[in-house]
């Protein structure tokens, strides 16, 4: 299932509530089948593969040069610090599709003293599950929910190069074949291209993949440009909101976008917090996060949202408020 899932987590687990939005797409009111996606809320994960981050991997090479120092003098130290700070999820993958998250925020990477071929996902750490693994059980569970629909946005890449690119592309057509959504002949194709729930099923295509390295997406149309993730950066709850407010203000990209919910950590509050958690930090926010999403609208609108995605998945009711808002759509 992805790699071993972390054990960090301090919130239920039942199967009840995570299976329950399982088929939501499928179960959505006719009038919305004929919806563009970008039109639709959708509910997302952030940095989704966090779960399996590996505690013995070493630090990324793109993290400072002194939090890599540190780990090299004090790893008993430094790392169980490190990973608390960087995991956002606690559900599997599985269980993330299970629960109803649409989007998946994958952070691709190789490591330099990996094996040749070997991708994992990064956040800080590098994770215990490989991506071609990943990627064949979202191809399972979406066999298994054909009427399901998945945005799937490959970000990152660090240390891949144009050869790692391709074989990764290669294994993302062998995976999913005609699951796939071609995205047109453009790298950047028009908005009416943008299909809809019935169009998909129609002719039997599951995944929009969502590749941010434009030379890859202008040799393969199977990839769609990456998709804008509005991140604010935000210790607090209400500073988060108040840029997501601003950022509607300027009026929302014109195909799918990312509104995320997920507070970040910074150092100065790291090092008051030594034996915190981005859980501990998150959780206590999230009543608050969640009454800001249970007030907004998709749609076509300027101030419309489209893709709402949250760390820790499974803690309240997020995912579910979320496909709610598309309710709002064929009112009055």
């Amino acid at each position: 299932m992805g790699g071993q899932a972390s054990t960090s987590g301090s919130f239920p687990r039942g199967p009840c509530p995570r299976d329950v939005n399982a088929d939501w797409m499928s179960a959505l009111c006719p009038r919305l089948w004929d919806v563009p996606l970008h039109h639709l809320s959708i509910p997302g994960s952030h940095d989704t593969m966090t779960y399996c981050l590996n505690k013995k991997s070493p630090i990324s090479p793109n993290e400072s040069r002194l939090l890599q120092l540190l780990a090299k003098i004090l790893p008993c130290v430094t790392l169980p610090v490190v990973l608390r700070w960087s995991i956002t999820q606690v559900l599997d993958v599985t269980e993330q599709l299970d629960a109803g998250v649409r989007y998946l925020d994958l952070r691709i990477a190789h490591m330099l003293e990996g094996a040749q071929r070997n991708l994992h996902f990064v956040h800080m750490l590098y994770t215990t599950a490989l991506v071609e693994d990943t990627l064949t059980e979202i191809s399972g569970w979406l066999e298994n929910h054909p009427r399901e629909v998945v945005v799937l946005a490959c970000r990152d890449f660090e240390g891949m190069t144009e050869d790692l690119h391709e074989y990764l592309v290669a294994c993302i057509k062998n995976i999913f074949g005609d699951m796939l959504c071609p995205r047109g002949g453009t790298p950047h194709p028009p908005l009416q291209e943008m299909p809809t729930l019935r169009q998909l099923w129609s002719r039997g295509q599951q995944v929009i993949l969502s590749y941010e390295d434009e030379a890859s997406v202008s040799r393969h149309a199977e990839l769609w440009p990456g998709i804008p993730y509005w991140w604010g950066n935000k210790v607090k709850p209400q500073d988060l909101v108040c840029y997501l407010e601003r950022m509607k203000s300027c009026g929302r990209p014109g195909g799918l976008f990312v509104a995320g919910i997920n507070l970040t950590e910074n150092l100065e509050y790291v090092l008051g917090h030594l034996a915190g958690s981005l859980e501990r930090m998150t959780l206590p926010s999230l009543p608050y996060l969640d009454a800001w999403v249970r007030a907004q609208c998709p749609g076509s609108g300027v101030r419309c949202t489209n893709i709402i995605a949250g760390d820790f998945i499974g803690a309240d009711t997020f995912v579910s408020d979320v496909i709610r808002l598309n309710e709002k759509l064929f009112r009055g």
